[in-house]
């Protein structure tokens, strides 16, 4: 008799269900900062790149399969299987049954212990820590820019697994919002297999994110040119809804009046240089990806984290230029942003010419895009002089 009371007095000693996932997420998020300040394990090992992937990619299979236990048990909410709904589903994504059979589980629309949460709780921790852990394997020496992108894959799987325990806790029966939780984590997961697995890739993936960027901010400043009044839809419907205010030349709303949204002619003539500075950002970023693409080596990974430092730069460089110039202009603010621009430009030009990705420092191209940074900013201190003046 005794023996068999002592399981349930075991039990009782749990906290309950909904009590037990929420002490889960704060764990969870307790792991968060940690990941995104951790510095690599010092090892003696020699790094082994294939060990360390099939690694991460089994770590991020547990985590899926822990989120979708979870998610059933809980919410009561029937999972996709694999071979129904719209998005495809990854090989190794089990289906639920599967899953809980070979944790030696009964299926279950309801948690009927403390214990049975425990266990669940534990899985998905574990998975979590493991996951991060693999993380933590990788050494400096394999890229700064590799790491920042693996970093980041944990740093999604970890916070939607948190979330996804929030969401849990919070709603415990069928919601919406249990199958996007659960979606987060399963596509953070599903997005491992598609890091680069070097530095070099990495880099390459980088430069042409940085290259959409501009070549979008470039996009937008040429609409806003062609339409010459960005202002005019917002001014048109704040009008009708202010009709009894339109010999007001005051602000409305916070929003510029009628005199402050177009481009005066000094406005139009500056703008001209400005995107041709753009267009030169833009030109920099193909070809620093083209020069790394074709001339990056694996094993030089500092150089090709220098490069991709300083072209990070030129993105946020161009959005603020973008920015400038929308009317009311400010010529001197558009002066400093056109300054800073050409600054992080040669300077990511000079890096790349210094860098192994360069075998030829003398290389034209360099020379050339240098030359047209400076044809711009000349061109711009000239339209602006006397307003700097004053």
């Amino acid at each position: 008799m005794a023996s068999a009371a002592a399981p349930a007095a075991a039990d009782s000693t749990l906290p309950p269900a909904l009590e037990q996932l929420r002490h889960l997420a704060g764990e969870l998020r307790f792991l968060l900062p940690g990941v995104r300040v951790g510095e690599a394990r010092e090892t003696t090992k020699e790094f082994d790149r294939e060990t360390f992937w099939r690694r991460f990619r089994e770590a991020a299979m547990a985590v899926s399969r822990a989120a979708t236990t979870l998610t059933e048990v809980f919410s009561r909410l029937p999972l996709p299987s694999p071979q129904t709904g719209n998005r495809p589903f990854m090989d190794w994504h089990q289906s639920v049954d599967h899953i809980l059979h070979n944790a030696g589980l009964e299926l279950s629309r309801e948690v009927r212990t403390k214990k049975e949460t425990q266990k669940f709780s534990e899985q998905v921790h574990a998975s979590i820590k493991a996951i991060i852990a693999v993380y933590y394997s990788l050494p400096k020496d394999q890229g700064i820019t590799l790491r920042k992108l693996v970093r980041s894959a944990t740093l999604d799987i970890v916070d939607g697994m948190a979330q996804l325990v929030e969401v849990l806790y919070i709603t415990p029966t069928q919601s919406p919002e249990n199958l996007i939780s659960y979606n987060s984590v399963w596509e953070a997961c599903q997005q491992v297999p598609r890091i680069p697995r070097d530095n070099k890739a990495a880099a390459l993936s980088v430069l042409t994110k940085s290259v959409d960027l501009v070549k979008d901010a470039h996009e937008e400043m040429e609409q806003a040119v062609e339409e010459c009044d960005p202002y005019y839809g917002l001014l048109s419907d704040i009008e009708e809804d202010n009709s009894d205010n339109h010999g007001d030349e005051e602000d409305i709303l916070g929003c510029p009046s009628n005199r402050d949204s177009y481009w005066s002619e000094e406005d139009q003539e500056l703008i001209i240089p400005c995107l041709a500075l753009v267009r030169a950002s833009k030109a920099c970023l193909k070809k620093i990806r083209l020069s790394v693409a074709e001339n990056g080596k694996k094993d030089q990974v500092a150089q090709l984290d220098d490069i991709v430092d300083i072209s990070d730069e030129i993105s946020p460089s161009v959005d603020d230029l973008a920015l400038s110039i929308y009317p009311p202009v400010c010529h001197p603010t558009v002066r400093i942003n056109c300054a800073k621009l050409v600054s992080v430009l040669k300077k990511a030009l000079e890096i790349t010419k210094a860098s192994h990705v360069t075998p030829q420092p003398e290389d034209s191209w360099i020379p050339l895009l240098i030359n047209a940074v400076d044809h711009c900013m000349n061109r711009i201190k000239e339209l602006t002089q006397h307003e700097v003046e004053l």
